[in-house]
């Protein structure tokens, strides 16, 4: 089972018509899934993996919190490490957040498309923080 089918599953159905008034914390959805985190901003929290397809490599990730978007335009993400900075574009331009049933807490699926040599630096050792740029938005996280 692929690391974006284990946490979909460990955070239930998506969609749903009666959200839950729970205040919401970067810690309340740390506890509400089972996985690490890769990295952590004010109100959101990411959760990443690697990829491989048919020799194409993919950086997928997914965002937690209370980002809400929409983007018809893609996105970018910049990682910066220790002695490395990396920029990457979406794999898709068009991706959108989607409820959850915690009130305020959307999940936002981004694929990123990365070299086979820059994916060998991505490591929670290496890596000092995240910067996601999508449509108005721009989340910093840090590891």
């Amino acid at each position: 089972m692929s690391f974006i089918t284990k946490l979909k599953s460990a955070l239930g159905n998506s969609k749903t018509n009666t959200p839950q008034a729970v205040s919401d914390t970067t810690d309340a959805i740390i506890d509400d899934i089972e996985h690490d985190p890769f990295a952590i901003s004010e109100s959101n929290v990411f959760y990443a993996g690697l990829n491989e397809l048919g020799g194409y490599y993919f950086f997928q990730t997914i965002i937690v919190g209370t980002l809400k978007v929409k983007s018809k335009n893609g996105g970018q993400l910049t990682i910066i490490g220790t002695d490395f900075e990396l920029q990457l574009d979406s794999d898709s331009i068009e991706f959108e957040s989607d409820p959850t049933d915690v009130k305020g807490r959307s999940i936002t699926k981004i694929d990123f498309q990365i070299e086979e040599a820059d994916a060998a630096k991505i490591d929670r050792k290496t890596v000092t923080q995240l910067e996601l740029v999508c449509k108005k938005h721009k989340l910093i996280f840090t590891v």
